[in-house]
């Protein structure tokens, strides 16, 4: 049996990979699945923390398990990691200067893994682009925009860039629909319908009572804006198209009118005054 566990494999200079190696490599994958498996259960399985902590916490100790099995791997097979890191640092360093943003895409996935300022699930803002975050891997991230794309961003983008976190705090968050009516309307009715609108739409929270206010004098109309809260931050824009056609109805039905802009234009040898949009 000895004899069967030390049979030489393969040959690599001094090193060489036998039976045992083998067998002891193929152990330590299965046990690093076994481990990974029960470890993605138990940290799944906890109530104390969010979906997007524990993706976090169950990656971060994924990769530092796989650095820890590598190690031994190569340690059982008589690697002297140390030494072999040592003697390629030039080659490191040499490579590190050519591969600057790759490397800085692995840092920057690390520190999204850990501070957690962006989670799985959130919905974020990147240069004009709503999405919500379905991976954060080491280097790139796969987020799903609200056409249903899938983009891969790399994390470098989500670390040194202006980014808009709309949940980092909770599924919640407040928008407006700004609306001008004509300067004759009752400013107390125009307030109370668009609360009203507000209030019937079942996406949005009653809790945080929505409310209006008069925004601006423009001129030719008074814009109100109407200001409100709700759960559903990465549909929100079929939220706002919902409310406008509401409020559209509402103030049709009571005779509020939504101006728009005219113009008069003034012919120079007639002298005759022609009106129109």
């Amino acid at each position: 049996m000895e004899d069967f566990f030390n049979y030489p494999l393969l040959h690599f200079g001094k090193y060489q990979l036998s039976v045992y190696h083998l067998v002891v490599l193929g152990l330590m994958v299965l046990g690093t699945w076994v481990v990974l498996f029960l470890l993605r259960k138990a940290i799944y399985r906890s109530k104390r923390l969010d979906t997007g902590r524990k993706y976090a916490l169950f990656q971060i100790t994924r990769y530092f398990l796989l650095v820890v099995v590598i190690t031994l791997g190569l340690e059982s097979m008589g690697v002297n990691f140390t030494v072999l890191v040592a003697g390629s640092a030039a080659l490191l360093v040499g490579i590190g200067l050519g591969l600057q943003n790759l490397f800085n895409d692995f840092v920057s996935g690390i520190i999204l893994l850990i501070d957690g300022s962006v989670e799985v699930n959130d919905v974020i803002e990147v240069d004009g682009l709503v999405a919500r975050v379905q991976e954060i891997n080491l280097r790139t991230s796969v987020v799903r925009t609200r056409d249903d794309k899938y983009l891969i961003l790399p994390n470098s983008i989500l670390t040194g860039g202006k980014l808009i976190n709309w949940t980092h705090h909770g599924e919640l968050s407040r928008f407006q629909v700004n609306v001008s009516v004509a300067y004759a309307s009752d400013v107390a009715q125009v307030m109370a319908l668009m609360q009203g609108v507000a209030l019937a739409h079942p996406q949005v929270l009653r809790d945080r009572e929505p409310f209006v206010r008069l925004l601006e004098f423009r001129d030719s109309a008074m814009e109100f804006e109407l200001l409100f809260w709700t759960n559903e931050v990465f549909r929100v824009d079929n939220v706002k198209s919902e409310l406008r056609i509401a409020i559209h109805r509402a103030f049709r039905e009571n005779g509020v009118e939504i101006p728009f802009p005219h113009r008069v234009v003034y012919h120079k040898g007639g002298g005759e005054k022609v009106g129109g949009e």
